[in-house]
């Protein structure tokens, strides 16, 4: 099953030899991201704290729509085709 992870930040796309689209593999939107790691595991500190979830500032969109009020994004199904895209959330004052 092939499905695209977007990458918008420079920061990001310097781990994954500046592509701006990234093809994984996976069932679920955790082991599409953990396919991601395992190409170019620089970014795993990027988007996962030591126990393997999500940092605090990261949302996940699946096909453009925001997985952040989901129980357990990481075990949101894809399918062949989808799109993930990895989000920073940014707060300010």
């Amino acid at each position: 099953m092939s499905v695209k992870v977007m990458i918008h930040y420079p920061h990001l796309k310097e781990l994954v030899n500046n592509q701006d689209t990234v093809e994984v593999h996976g069932r679920t939107i955790g082991q599409c991201l953990n396919d991601l790691v395992n190409q170019f595991p620089d970014i795993k500190t990027r988007i996962f704290d030591e126990q393997g979830t999500l940092l605090n500032f990261i949302n996940i969109y699946q096909n453009k729509v925001s997985t952040y009020n989901a129980p357990d994004p990481l075990a949101k199904s894809v399918k062949d085709g989808d799109e993930i895209a990895i989000i920073l959330m940014i707060a300010g004052g």
